[in-house]
């Protein structure tokens, strides 16, 4: 059978489940059925992100797999989950990729974006300082100026670690920098701290900054995130992005050091530092379908967002949780449907 129709054959069983979940009738908000024999793929256009922290979607866009199978795709780089959230808002994109705490804070205000998939268990933020700091623990950042990309994993990470520690936001002044330039920042003396993004915080690492604070334990999911519209309109060409996500996922096992080698050439990074993120950073090989495990992450970290007054209350924050994943495409992905 070929990969085509063996996406038909499974692409049965998902339209019904979106059915079921949407409340959808017939002919609302969708488009039309192909013809029996089509392809409901070729010719489609896909707006989807590809970033940094995200190495699967590298692999992806890498490797052609969604043009080979006829889909016209836009690939938008997304510079941190700030800005992957802003283009799934906007429409920009029909796919992005963002720290599940960014994820569900965007759906507590609003955002209509589902997690269709879990894309990597990594450690990718912790607190930097420059190499000859005299700042030795997370108490001695009280007054200090500390550089984060609010919105993101690193921000809320910074906020966890205060509070381990405490402290409050209010012992700080965060200077709101997207992550690149927070580490300019610090190399300039602009911040005395950082919180760090990889690939970013691996290069900084290897430019003599020291990883002042680590926790795991403070780092959420990565997900990989779709708009509610995408995925009711054009559900087939929302299981090829999954399939192909479960494919790289393989790939990725399979080739670590290409894996390494091609965020080394996005990320504009030394191979040696690109194989720190891949090798010691990241758990791409996680189980993709969301879940449990990933919703116990976010519950801790939802009542944040109501102190700091970025969400208006907790039962917007219960409600995100308990709307935020959809795990359809995720246990119907099937790698072998992409790529020939």
């Amino acid at each position: 059978m070929t990969n085509r129709a063996l996406r038909l054959t499974a692409l049965v069983a998902v339209a019904a489940a979106g059915a079921m979940l949407t409340g959808c009738v017939a002919g609302e908000g969708q488009q039309a059925p192909a013809e029996s024999g089509a392809d409901p793929i070729a010719g489609q256009t896909l707006n989807i992100d590809f970033a940094t922290y995200n190495p699967l979607s590298l692999i992806i866009k890498d490797q052609g797999w969604l043009e080979a199978e006829g889909v016209t795709v836009n690939w938008v780089q997304s510079a941190g989950s700030n800005k992957a959230n802003e283009a799934l808002r906007a429409g920009a994109i029909d796919v992005g990729s963002t720290a599940g705490s960014a994820a569900l804070l965007a759906r507590a205000n609003g955002s209509p974006i589902q997690a269709v998939a879990v894309f990597s268990q990594p450690e990718w933020a912790a607190l930097v300082v420059p190499g000859d700091s005299d700042i030795a623990s997370v108490e001695d950042l009280k007054g200090k100026d500390v550089a984060a990309t609010k919105g993101t994993d690193p921000y809320f990470f910074l906020l966890q670690a205060l509070d381990a520690h405490g402290l409050s936001a209010d012992d700080v002044t965060v200077q709101n920098l997207q992550h690149a330039d927070g580490w300019a920042a610090l190399q300039n003396e602009s911040v005395d701290a950082w919180a760090g993004l990889d690939p970013i915080m691996a290069g900084a690492e290897a430019a003599g900054a020291k990883l002042l604070y680590r926790n795991l334990d403070f780092n959420s999911y990565g997900f990989l995130n779709a708009r509610e519209d995408f995925l009711q309109s054009r559900p087939e060409l929302a299981q090829l992005v999954v399939d192909a996500y479960a494919k790289a996922q393989q790939w990725a096992a399979d080739n670590p050091d290409e894996t390494a080698e091609i965020l080394a050439d996005v990320a504009g990074l030394d191979t040696a530092v690109a194989q720190k993120v891949i090798l010691e950073r990241s758990n791409l090989d996680v189980d993709q379908v969301p879940g449990s495990a990933q919703i116990d992450v976010l519950t801790t970290i939802g009542p944040i967002f109501v102190e700091l007054g970025d969400v208006e209350s907790q039962q917007k924050v219960d409600d995100a949780l308990a709307s935020i994943v959809n795990d359809t495409l995720a246990k119907n992905a099937d790698p072998s449907r992409v790529g020939g």
